[in-house]
Parts: C-alpha cells; sequence; structure tokens
C-alpha cells in the first residue's frame, strides 16, 4: 500500500506553526498550493527558530565589528584573530524547551549541536560553557530538571573529550515551567584554514556525512517556536537523541577531510536538519541545491521524503564536495566508521529540488526560503522605569552576621560544585583555571597564550530595566574576562525571551538589545555570533528577560592570569570603584526583605572601562595576589568568596557615610576587590587616583575569621560549611 500525503488545509498549515498571512504569502511567492513536504520545508524555514523573523530588524543594530573579528553573525559560529595565525572560533546556543521536555537528551543534544557549529568551521573544540535557569527549588520538577540538564551536559562533553570550564547557574519561580538550557562551546584553527558555508561551482556533489536518519527531532525547530502549554510532555518526540561517541568521530574525520582539500562547503545539520542545511548552503552561494533522497542513509524503514527532510538526527554534516576528490573524501570517513553518501548537487537554478523515488516532493526558490521569509517589526511598548530605593529606605530585618550566611546558602550564591564536579574540566590538560571563579582559564597549546572564558546575565535586572540589564550583562561578562588578567575581545550572545508577539515582551527585547549594543560599543566587545530563543512561556507565563553573554577574552601570558583566592595573610585589601549601597533588585532586597522591586544598579560605561583596564594593568604587571569582580550580593560575598577559596580570613571598617548593610550588599556596578602586598598597596590607591579610578584600601587578609566592620564577625569554617551544602544536600532530597 502506497502512503499518501495529506492534503495542505487550514488546519494542517496552523498545525506548522504557520499564521494565515504566512500561508497567503507562500501561495504568492510559489503561484499555487504547497505539497505536504513543501509545506513542511516552509514551517522549518520561517519559524523563529531559523529565520529570526521577529529578531533580526533589531540585531543589525548590534556592533559585529572590530580589527581582529575575522567573521560575524551569520556562519556557523564568530571567529576573531589571536595573534600567531590562531583563530578562536565560538558560539552559543539554547536548547531551552527540549531539555525541559527530556532533560537529559535535550541538555546532551544542545551540547552536541553547539560543538558541530565550532569544529564544522574548521576548528578543534577546546572548551564548553554553559548558562542554566531552573525553576524555583519547591517546584515538584526541578530537582529531576537539574538531575537530568547536568548529567546530560556532563554525560555528552566528558564522553566527546572535551571539558565544560565554566557556566553559571540560578532558580527562580519565573522559569517554573520553561527552563533555560544555553550551550557555549570554543574552538582553535588556523586563520588560513577556516570553513564556511557558501557553496560555489556549479554540478559539484553534495555529500552526506556522519550518523543515520532517523525519525528523531522531527518538528524539533517548529516546537522551539512555539510557547509551552499542558501539553508539552507530549512534545517528546521532538527531543533528539544524541551519541557524543559517533559525534568524536565525525570531529576527526570532518578535521581529516578538510585538511585534503576536499571540501568546498560544510554545513553541520543542526534546527530543521536536512532542509536547512541544504537551502542555507545553496542561498550564502547564489546556487540551486538538487537532492535525491533515495540516498539518505536511514535507520528506519520507509522514512518519507517530509521526514527525512525535518528529522533532527544527531552527529550529521551536509557538504559540497570537490568531485576530483571524492574516492578520497569517502576514504577518510569510511575509515572512521561514518556514513558517506552522495545525495545530490549544485545547481544555476536557484531552486531547490528534491527528489524521492522517482518524484518531486519539492521545488521551491532557494533564496527566497530564506530571504523572503516574513520580517515583522512587532509593537513594543518599554516597561515603566522604577523608582531608585536609597539606602537609608531599606531597613535591616535581621543582623548583617546572619545576612550573610543566610546569602551564602541561597540557591544563587551557594556552592556549585556539584554540578561542575560531573564535569571533566581537566581533559586535554589546558585548563589553568577551572569553574568557581571569575572566568575560567585555559591555555593555547604549547605557547604562552591563554583563553578567558565567561557566561553571565542578571536577569532580575533585565526584567526591572531592559536597557540598563542589558547593558549589565555585557559589563559583568567583560569584568568576569578582566578580572582574570584577560582582554576581552568578543562576545556571543543568548537571548532568551516570551512571546515577541506580546508588546510588553518585544519591548523587553527591544530595551535589552539597545544596552547591550551600548555596552558592546562602549568596551570594544562586538557580538560575533549568537543565538535568539524567543516563545519561552508556560501556559501564557513568560521567563523573566534573560539575555545570556558569552565572553572570550585573550591572555598574551596565561601564567600571569590572576584568581580569586586570598593567597597569604598581611595582605592589604582595596576596593576599586565607587559604592553609594545600590539595593535595588539586589539579592539581599530579595532572599532577607522579601522584596523585588526598586530600580536596578546604573551601568557607568565609561567608569567600567576605566576601572577594567586599570585592574588589569595591575595583574600584567603582577602588582596585585588576588583580584575578583564584586556582583550579586555584594561586597561582603565577593569577600567571602574570596578568603573561602583561600581558606584565609579578612578584616575591613564599613563606612559611617552609609547604613552598613547597604555598603556591604549593595550590588554598585564597576567595582573589584583586590588584594596586594602591604608595602605596595598605597602606591596602587595614588597609581588609581593618577588614573582617575576610585580605589581605598579597606582592610587585611589573615586569620580564620571573616570580620566586616562591627557588625559581621564568622568563622570561615561555618561558612564554607553554610556555602557547600545546599545543592548537594537539596539534590539528595533534603528538606528545608
Amino acid at each position: 500500500m502506497i502512503e499518501r500525503d495529506p492534503d495542505v488545509s487550514p488546519e494542517l498549515v496552523a498545525a506548522h506553526g504557520l499564521k494565515p498571512d504566512e500561508y497567503a504569502r507562500i501561495l504568492a511567492l510559489i503561484g499555487r498550493k504547497p505539497s505536504f513536504t513543501e509545506l513542511g520545508i516552509f514551517s522549518a524555514m520561517w519559524n523563529e527558530h531559523c529565520s529570526y523573523k521577529s529578531s533580526r530588524l533589531h540585531l543589525r543594530r548590534l556592533p559585529t565589528k572590530a580589527p581582529w573579528v575575522i567573521q560575524g553573525p551569520g556562519e556557523n559560529a564568530g571567529v576573531i584573530d589571536i595573534g600567531d595565525g590562531e583563530a578562536c572560533i565560538f558560539k552559543m546556543e539554547s536548547h531551552n524547551h527540549p531539555s525541559f521536555i527530556e532533560p537529559f537528551q535535550g541538555a546532551a543534544t544542545g551540547v552536541g549541536g553547539i560543538l558541530r557549529d565550532v569544529f564544522t568551521m574548521g576548528a578543534r573544540p577546546v572548551a564548553c560553557l554553559n548558562l542554566l535557569r531552573f525553576g524555583a527549588p519547591e517546584h515538584p520538577r526541578t530537582r529531576h530538571l537539574v538531575a537530568g540538564v547536568v548529567a546530560g551536559i556532563g554525560g555528552y562533553g566528558n564522553s566527546f573529550g572535551v571539558p565544560t570550564v565554566g557556566g553559571a547557574t540560578n532558580f527562580h519561580k519565573g522559569y517554573d515551567g520553561n527552563i533555560l538550557v544555553n550551550a557555549m562551546a570554543v574552538g582553535i584553527a588556523r586563520t588560513d584554514e577556516i570553513f564556511y558555508a557558501k557553496a560555489t561551482g556549479v554540478g559539484n556533489p553534495i555529500v552526506y556525512l556522519g550518523s543515520k536518519t532517523g525519525r528523531d527531532g522531527i518538528h524539533g525547530a517548529t516546537m522551539a517556536s512555539a510557547a509551552f502549554e499542558a501539553d508539552a510532555e507530549a512534545k517528546r518526540p521532538t527531543v533528539q537523541v544524541g551519541d557524543p561517541f559517533t559525534e568524536k568521530l565525525l570531529l576527526e574525520a570532518c578535521l581529516e577531510l578538510m585538511r585534503t582539500g576536499a571540501v568546498v562547503a560544510i554545513q553541520d545539520m543542526g534546527a530543521a536538519g536536512l532542509t536547512s542545511s541544504a537551502v542555507e548552503m545553496g542561498a550564502k552561494g547564489d546556487l540551486g541545491i538538487e537532492l535525491d533522497l533515495d540516498a539518505v542513509p536511514c535507520r528506519e524503514i520507509g522514512m518519507s521524503a517530509y521526514e527525512m527532510l525535518l528529522s533532527e538526527s544527531q552527529e550529521r554534516m551536509l557538504m559540497v564536495l570537490d568531485p576530483a576528490k571524492e574516492a578520497e573524501a569517502e576514504a577518510v570517513f569510511r575509515k572512521w566508521g561514518l556514513d558517506f553518501a552522495i545525495i545530490g548537487k549544485t545547481t544555476d537554478t536557484l531552486r531547490f529540488v528534491v527528489k524521492h523515488k522517482g518524484e518531486i516532493k519539492a521545488d521551491l526558490p532557494i533564496k527566497e526560503l530564506g530571504d523572503a521569509a516574513p520580517l515583522y517589526d512587532r509593537p513594543h511598548v518599554a516597561a515603566p522605569k522604577k523608582p531608585k530605593l536609597s539606602p537609608v529606605e531599606v531597613a535591616a530585618p535581621i543582623p548583617n552576621s546572619e545576612a550573610l550566611a543566610r546569602l551564602i546558602a541561597t540557591p544563587d550564591l551557594c556552592s556549585k560544585r556539584w554540578i561542575y564536579e560531573q564535569y571533566d574540566h581537566l581533559i586535554l590538560g589546558n585548563t589553568a583555571q577551572p569553574p568557581g571563579g571569575d572566568a575560567a582559564v585555559i591555555r593555547i597549546g604549547d605557547g604562552p597564550k591563554g583563553l578567558a572564558l565567561t557566561t553571565d546575565v542578571t536577569q532580575r535586572y533585565c526584567e526591572a530595566d531592559p536597557y540598563e540589564g542589558g547593558k549589565q550583562a555585557v559589563a559583568e561578562a567583560w569584568r568576569n574576562l578582566t578580572a582574570v588578567g584577560a582582554l576581552p575581545l568578543a562576545a556571543t550572545d543568548n537571548l532568551n525571551f516570551g512571546n515577541p508577539e506580546k508588546p510588553e515582551i518585544m519591548g523587553q527585547f527591544v530595551g535589552c538589545i539597545e544596552g547591550i549594543g551600548e555596552a558592546c560599543r562602549a568596551l570594544d566587545f562586538p557580538i560575533v555570533s549568537g543565538n535568539v530563543s524567543l516563545y519561552n512561556e508556560s501556559s501564557g507565563r513568560a521567563i523573566p528577560p534573560t539575555p545570556a553573554i558569552g565572553g572570550v577574552g585573550l591572555l598574551n601570558d596565561a601564567s600571569r592570569t590572576a584568581s580569586l583566592s586570598i593567597k597569604r595573610p598581611g595582605d592589604k585589601i582595596l576596593l576599586i570603584g565607587t559604592t553609594e549601597g545600590w539595593l535595588g533588585q539586589s539579592l539581599y532586597l530579595r532572599e532577607i526583605c522579601g522584596l523585588e522591586n526598586g530600580a536596578p544598579p546604573p551601568v557607568d560605561l565609561s567608569a567600567e572601562k576605566r576601572n577594567g583596564d586599570f585592574l588589569r594593568g595591575l595583574i600584567a604587571n603582577r602588582a596585585v595576589t588576588a583580584a575578583h569582580d564584586v556582583s550579586d550580593g555584594g561586597l561582603a560575598i565577593a569577600l567571602a568568596e574570596m578568603a573561602m577559596a583561600g581558606g584565609i580570613g579578612a578584616t575591613i571598617a564599613a563606612p559611617a557615610s552609609l547604613p552598613a548593610h547597604a555598603f556591604l550588599f549593595g550590588e554598585d556596578q564597576a567595582r573589584y576587590i583586590v588584594t596586594a602586598a602591604a608595602d605596595k598597596a598605597e602606591a596602587i590607591r595614588n597609581e588609581a587616583e593618577n588614573a582617575g579610578v576610585a580605589c581605598e584600601i579597606i582592610g587585611l587578609t589573615g586569620g580564620d575569621t571573616l570580620t566586616l566592620g562591627a557588625g559581621i564577625a564568622i568563622l570561615l569554617a561555618d561558612l564554607m560549611r553554610a556555602h557547600e551544602a545546599w545543592l548537594p544536600d537539596y539534590m539528595a532530597g533534603v528538606k528545608f
């Protein structure tokens, strides 16, 4: 019995995520009713996840160029020049919806996909990072989601053989129905050996590489472009299944093949699978693509053209091959035990033609599948400004010593050791600073250079004021890199928001983009790659706006990096930056006072640049023994983290000009704590004054106690116990 394609009806169009006006656009574009397979192709290429139809109008305002940028947005990953003929290739992407439905495989395949984006361009992956957001700890699914996501990230990265060196994990009720799993990968390549997705040459063979195609992941991209409702569990079949061992073989085979000169263009089969990879390669090269699906290696019997085109089975690549090197290329892949099949050719027709079992299943204009995707200038409204809270407006409900002990054990500020110890962060042997500090540091090969890597965003600031929150997300990532002594070079972003069809959500997106763009320009920190993840909603409730920033910085000498741990007693403690005691949207306000209100701290970008450049000079000259940026929880948390990391106490004085709790827990921006030899501290303070940088000596290291003014004196051992206990106890099911 021959299975017939269903008739394209209004109900079927709606089920594919296409609006009536979008379907009318399709009819006008092709001059006829699409086939079922063609409807699937349009659904894949025109959904939000692939076309960026709600966001690309605004993304154009982000700075993407600099003298060191080799490739900005638009390719599989961004590329920057790091000197000596070497390039750093990196990107961050989301796997939010799949990870909520099936946390292990959703997170694992998120790691696999971002690794392919990097090695598709000819780079050997050297590090992974992540940014995770979970719901409230008391939510019945949170513990299950944390366990599955962490196991998935570790299981894939560890098996593939790349270190997971950094991340950022928070909890908030706003993510109860829609967690965030953002994965970042970093690779190294020679600047003259970078590969792109632009197809060239008419009649060149199109080759399918890697694993066989199955039915897993069909409609994955469409699912990622829709909000969750009560039927989220029913979408489990749209989650892909990963195989890190096959991906490792695919990496080695691709890099070996690239050295032969056989590769004309190469593209990862990611979201929308074979469809998007084929269309993007052809459209970028102003060529047509003709595919014969009878040649596609399948692991399931009786797969239709629709299923093969939309499958998101993992560990697959599509390549345009130099026909003279076909035999050599096939031999490479056969050696590694991977599928190698010629499934089509490039043409000069500018058409995307798909054949299966002797029938033409699709014949569409290839450029318009991408270029003619809807572009929306959606209505947006700015969030109302929240009033500034002065320090005296926020009363301290409990003693400061009790506040510090409670804060250090909260889900957001507690030790994440339980998470990162499930990741192999030492494999490859180049990790110079592992997880737990401001930024991870990895050495580059056998030379002296190193890369600093980080991910960060403070979503509560973005929700209160998207513009300031967007600025702060960039500034925080820039500070993290600076605090280890690296020169920040470029960033990737992962813009996680709710339904863009709601003006208030679109207003959050636009505001964050404006803030991100302004900060990137002021800090010479261009965005070179990224991802937009919209429709992060559950039953009509959006997540907090979460524009994650992944940053990369360069250390000319990785041995001159700084770390946050206090190294010895008797060093002076210096505070760089100005403190006003800003408590609006602070963790102190939320966790101790039970309030989430007020304006977030403003970001003075000139002060950020001035203070960061000054600190970087101190680190390069080895004038400081430890450095740490001041962020969540303020000065008290930053100093506690430094003391716990080094096992050495500290004593500081609190000024009489501010309420003690505002001085200790305020989250003023552009600040760092450093320690220095006692005989160098005054010279550093004088140097800062000459550079126009606020800097004061506030205390001394030593002892086994953290003494912060007259109100706090806590044994380090007690702090460390509280800091380390929360997450393991929570995951073990301990009741709180």
